[in-house]
């Protein structure tokens, strides 16, 4: 069985992107799926001085060791000011530096939401430009707008995003 995992590129406990992640993991037929919440992780603040003193902490590996597990990506971003969150970007910096292709040339599936109308479109932006060096493959992207008017009691409201996201996962089921 493959196995997907999801990301909500949040350090948020009650992160928007977590949940949108997970739910469009449940959408994917027949794979198992990791849920990965960065918070599990702990890990300095990346430094090449910690990296050549410390090496790669127990958090570090222990991410590695479930990417490298991956058959596929589904990752939404939060957006702080403009950009990754912060645990994300971190994180993202140390695997590149275990492996440059942190994403093992596997399919990805990429979101971003938040409560505003733009729903976290500067970041996905940014992830796009930067994955497919990184060893990612995209099947899509999505920004995710209106959070809390469109998706409620665990379900996309809107039929236009939910029709966008089903055509997206679709694809994702093909390329996995």
């Amino acid at each position: 069985m493959k196995n997907i995992i999801t990301i909500g590129a949040s350090s948020s406990k009650k992160s928007l992107n977590k949940v949108l992640a997970e739910y469009v993991g449940s959408l994917v037929s027949n794979v198992e799926l990791t849920k990965v919440d960065l918070n599990d992780y702990e890990m300095p603040i990346f430094s090449i001085d910690i990296e050549n003193e410390q090496g790669f902490s127990s958090g570090v590996k222990a991410l590695n060791k479930v990417i490298d597990s991956a058959d596929g990506f589904i990752i939404s971003f939060a957006e702080h000011n403009g950009a990754y969150a912060a645990v994300f970007k971190n994180a993202f910096d140390w695997l590149s530096r275990i492996n440059g292709k942190v994403w093992r040339d596997k399919p990805m599936l990429l979101l971003s939401t938040s409560p505003g109308e733009r729903g976290g479109a500067t970041v996905l932006d940014i992830a796009k430009g930067r994955f497919p060096f990184n060893g990612g493959v995209m099947v899509g992207a999505l920004p995710f707008p209106s959070f809390n008017d469109n998706f409620k009691d665990g379900e996309i409201v809107d039929l236009d995003l939910k029709s966008d996201i089903l055509n997206l996962v679709a694809s994702f089921q093909k390329a996995i």
